[in-house]
């Protein structure tokens, strides 16, 4: 048998059935339902690596934002796979030592990271509905901006349907998720918020509904090609690249309730595995515990903040009433100064309701949104554990099946058939082979997750730190501007003679 690592592993049961490769759960048929637009005016927020350019690059980049689209470009032959692309367990010359597997330092992956610095702006604007009725769709201009080699252009834009977008998940969850990278998922579908929109759009909560979806598609593209794997995926270049793509089928479990009852019918495929790990690493012990506690907690904060949302909403509502019975009692007061005083306050109280509103899409727009990402980013990186498992389980499944090869050759040779003693030979030795692969397989896809949680715990720390500044400082101007209010108001309370 081929040499293994020092790991000893737990005593075998009884060898199942080999599993095939697991595939995601999806189902028949596509639908635009619940895909949303934007507001042309949006503001996009770009991810920049901020690494110098190549050398062949001399020409001055465009802006990204213009609305002169760049020259034509030609499809990428992309979108179907052969299994051998997709197989995890190919033939490898990927080796193990002791060394290679120790656990990498937060210092060691800012290091690995930094190799693999890239430059790639990209926003998502300006919608375009297209078609009429219930039967309609909405496309999005996807524009992007780079100075990496790997593309045509610096800067270019394409247009793209909400299926497009869930359809690049599953490309990406088929291939990429079996090497234990975390692949951030996309916003959910909303049949009721795309009604909505279809219905009408000068509704609030059409308009809110509306610049909900545009930020969430937008930090779901900047966190996939930001991630230096799935950027040099063939699919994501195509989607960024390519003017038009083949319709996206099989989407409709790709969002909402389909999403999580797939992350959960994939861990509950784990938990029902015949033989179970004995994790003898207490690292990722620990940091599946961690990840399971923060994500209760996530969800308690989430709901908190969605309380806060609609607390400082119906203060508006009650603010902008309580603005109109002080203008109303103004009108009828025979005092002039008292008079004006109230009609003074009844507009400080307008004012009032309006800073409620912003104070209300601040809380939602930069603390609700944030925690609602990280709620599914959390289930995404459930998925790469449960991968380290079953390539665990596809390890021990090829041990026990080794061992029983070996018994079938002993009781070939205790039954002197040399006539089948040559196939059993082959046999074992194809079965040692893949002990091997499956092994190596198995440390490669552990040190993968290992440097994919660490690179999410950095990523997860630098956008909290953004966010909570970008709150602070909207609530610091809030605040200002409430002080500003009444100081200048105080003048006509003291005038009331």
């Amino acid at each position: 048998m081929a040499a293994s690592s020092d790991r000893i592993p737990p005593p075998l049961l009884p060898a199942k059935e080999e599993p095939g490769a697991a595939t995601p759960d999806m189902a028949d048929g596509d639908s635009d339902e619940g895909e949303d637009i934007f507001f042309n005016n949006s503001v996009p927020v770009a991810v920049s690596r901020g690494v110098s350019q190549p050398d062949n690059v001399n020409e001055q980049t465009p802006d990204l934002f213009g609305e002169e689209e760049a020259g034509s470009t030609t499809a990428i032959s992309n979108g179907v796979h052969s299994d051998d692309d997709n197989d995890l367990f190919a033939a490898s010359s990927f080796t193990t030592s002791p060394a290679a597997l120790q656990p990498t330092s937060l210092e060691q992956m800012e290091e690995d990271e930094a190799e693999d610095s890239f430059d790639v702006d990209v926003a998502v604007t300006n919608p375009e509905k297209v078609g009429d009725g219930m039967g309609a769709y909405v496309a999005y201009k996807v524009s992007t901006r780079t100075s990496l080699a790997m593309f045509r252009n610096k800067t270019f834009s394409v247009r793209r349907r909400f299926s497009d977008f869930l359809g690049l998940y599953e490309k990406l969850s088929v291939k990429q998720s079996l090497h234990g990278f975390i692949i951030p998922p996309p916003p959910e579908k909303s049949v009721v918020g795309m009604t909505k929109v279809k219905v009408g759009m000068d509704d609030p909560s059409s308009v809110e509904f509306v610049e909900r979806r545009r930020g969430a598609l937008e930090r779901y593209l900047q966190r996939v090609v930001s991630h230096p794997s799935l950027l040099q995926d063939p699919d994501v270049r195509e989607f960024l690249e390519r003017e038009e793509l083949p319709r996206a089928v099989s989407t409709q479990a790709l969002s909402g309730a389909g999403f999580l009852k797939m992350i959960n019918k994939a861990s509950d495929a784990v938990n029902k595995m015949t033989i179970k790990m004995n994790e003898s690493d207490t690292w990722f012990e620990d940091k599946f515990q961690e990840m399971e506690n923060e994500e209760q907690q996530l969800r308690k904060l989430q709901a908190v903040v969605d309380s806060l949302v609609n607390h400082r909403k119906e203060l508006c509502g009650s603010t902008a009433v309580f603005a109109k019975s002080m203008a109303m009692l103004g009108n009828s007061e025979d005092n002039t100064a008292l008079s004006r005083a109230l009609s003074q306050l009844a507009e400080v109280e307008d004012k009032m309701e309006q800073l409620h509103q912003e104070q209300a899409a601040s809380d939602f727009f930069i603390f609700a949104e944030l925690l609602a990402d990280y709620i599914r980013l959390m289930g995404a990186m459930r998925g790469c554990f449960d991968q380290r498992v079953r390539a665990w389980q596809r390890w021990q499944e090829s041990q026990s099946t080794l061992q029983k090869k070996r018994e079938s050759e002993a009781k070939l040779l205790w039954a002197n058939k040399p006539d089948k003693l040559q196939q059993a030979k082959e046999e074992i030795t194809e079965w040692e082979s893949r002990v091997t692969q499956y092994e190596r397989d198995f440390d490669r896809i552990g040190m993968t997750v290992r440097k994919e949680v660490l690179r999410f715990e950095k990523e997860k720390a630098k956008d909290f730190k953004s966010q909570i500044m970008k709150y602070l400082d909207a609530m610091l101007q809030s605040q200002q501007r409430i002080v500003t209010f009444w100081e200048a108001f105080l003048p006509e309370a003291k005038a009331i003679a």
